[in-house]
C-alpha cells in the first residue's frame, strides 16, 4: 500500500458548474502522478465522460431535499447516512491523501467522510453565491476556494481567490488578439447556458433587427438557441437580411468566442471564466430565478472591471439591448478597453492555484 501513488478523492454535483472544474482539477493531477477517483451520483457519473479514462468513478447514495413528493424527502437523510458510511468504508480502505468538493448534494458523503477520517479537505465553490451544501461544510475544510471573486462567504471563513478553471480549449484561445468592431463583418455570440435560453431567443433577435441599417449589415451572429426556438429564431434573422447561425449546441465555444466581437450571455460562472481568459468585450443577462441571484453575483467583477455591461432581466427589452449592442459596436476603442479589461479579470491559471492547494494539504498531512 505504501508505494501507491497519493489519492485524490473529487466530489462533485451532477451538472456542468460542478463538473467542468472538477475535470480539470483530475487532469492536471493525472499529469503529476497521483491517482484520482470521482465520488458522484448516478446524475453526476453521466458528466464523467470527460474526465481521464484513469479517473475512477464511485456513484454514491445522494440525495436533495428539492425534488420528490413527502416519501422522497423523508428518505432522504437515510440516503445520505448511507452514502457518509459508505464513503467512510471506502477511506478506511483506499485511504485518500485529500479530498475537495466541488458543490452540490452528491458531495456531501465524501466531504462528511473526510472530516470522520481527519483527512485534509477543500471546497471549490464556482459562484459568488455558496450553495448549500458548501455552506454547510465551509468552516470545517483546510481550504476553501473561490471561483468567483468577491464571494459571499460565512463569518470566519477566509477564501482563496483561485478562479474557475476553464477547459483546455479556452486555454488555447487564452487572451487571442482581439479584433475591435469596424467597417467589415463583425461577429456576435449568443449563449445562454448549455440548453440557450428564452429570454434570449425572444429578445436577442428583434434587438439587432432594429440596429440601424449601416451597423446592422455588417453583424455575422451565433446563437445558441432551445430545439423548440430554434425556426422562429432562425426565421427573425432572414427577415432581416441578417446573417445568422443558430444552433442548439455549440461545440467549438472556444473558436467563436476568440473571433467574435461581442459576447450576449447568462452570466453562469463558466460562461463568466471563459469570456475573462479569452478576453471579450461581453453583455451579461444574469439568469433572475438563480438560487441566490448568483449569476448577479458572477457577473459583479466583469461589469467592476469595465469589460462587460449587465442588463437584468426585468430591464431587457429590444430597445435596452439594442442600446447596449450598439454602444459596443460603435465604439471601437471602448470595446478594445472592455476586451483588455476582461483579460485583466481573468485567471487562467486557475486550475494551477487549485493543485497548489492540493498539494499543500498533502504536504502538512505527510
Amino acid at each position: 500500500m505504501s508505494g501507491k501513488a497519493p489519492l485524490l478523492l473529487i466530489a462533485a454535483g451532477g451538472t456542468g458548474g460542478h463538473m467542468f472544474p472538477a475535470q480539470a482539477l483530475a487532469e492536471a493531477m493525472v499529469r503529476k502522478g497521483w491517482r484520482v477517483k470521482l465520488s458522484t451520483d448516478a446524475r453526476g457519473a453521466r458528466y464523467a465522460g470527460g474526465f481521464p479514462h484513469v479517473v475512477a468513478v464511485e456513484e454514491v447514495a445522494s440525495a436533495t431535499f428539492a425534488r420528490g413528493g413527502l416519501v422522497a424527502k423523508l428518505a432522504v437523510p437515510f440516503r445520505i447516512v448511507g452514502g457518509i458510511l459508505s464513503a467512510v468504508m471506502r477511506g478506511l480502505s483506499d485511504r485518500p491523501r485529500v479530498v475537495v468538493g466541488f458543490g452540490g448534494y452528491p458531495t456531501i458523503p465524501a466531504l462528511a467522510a473526510a472530516q470522520v477520517l481527519r483527512i485534509p479537505s477543500a471546497i471549490h465553490e464556482q459562484n459568488g453565491v455558496m450553495g448549500k451544501v458548501n455552506r454547510k461544510f465551509a468552516r470545517h475544510v483546510s481550504a476553501f476556494a473561490c471561483g468567483t471573486w468577491p464571494t459571499d462567504l460565512p463569518a470566519g471563513v477566509t477564501g482563496i481567490h483561485t478562479g474557475n478553471p476553464v477547459r483546455a480549449a479556452v486555454i488555447e484561445r487564452a487572451a487571442a488578439p482581439y479584433i475591435p468592431p469596424g467597417d467589415y463583418p463583425m461577429s456576435v455570440l449568443v449563449i445562454g447556458g448549455s440548453q440557450g435560453a428564452r429570454i434570449l431567443s425572444d429578445v436577442v433577435p428583434a434587438a439587432l433587427v432594429s440596429l440601424p441599417p449601416a451597423l446592422r449589415a455588417h453583424l455575422r451572429i451565433a446563437h445558441q438557441a432551445r430545439e423548440e426556438d430554434m425556426a422562429r429564431v432562425t426565421a427573425a434573422y432572414q427577415a432581416a437580411g441578417i446573417d445568422a447561425e443558430v444552433k442548439s449546441f455549440f461545440n467549438d465555444v472556444p473558436r467563436r468566442l476568440s473571433e467574435c466581437q461581442l459576447v450576449i450571455s447568462r452570466s453562469g460562472a463558466s460562461s463568466v471564466a471563459d469570456i475573462s481568459v479569452v478576453g471579450r468585450p461581453a453583455i451579461l443577462i444574469p439568469f433572475a430565478a438563480a438560487t441566490g441571484d448568483h449569476q448577479s453575483a458572477n457577473a459583479r467583477g466583469l461589469v467592476d472591471a469595465g469589460a462587460a455591461i449587465l442588463i437584468p432581466e426585468a430591464a431587457l427589452t429590444p430597445e435596452s439591448l439594442a442600446a447596449q449592442v450598439a454602444l459596443v459596436l460603435d465604439n471601437p476603442d471602448g470595446a478594445l478597453h472592455m476586451a483588455r479589461a476582461a483579460l485583466g479579470y481573468g485567471l487562467p491559471d486557475a486550475t494551477q492555484r487549485l493543485v497548489e492547494i492540493v498539494e499543500n494539504l498533502a504536504g502538512s498531512s505527510s
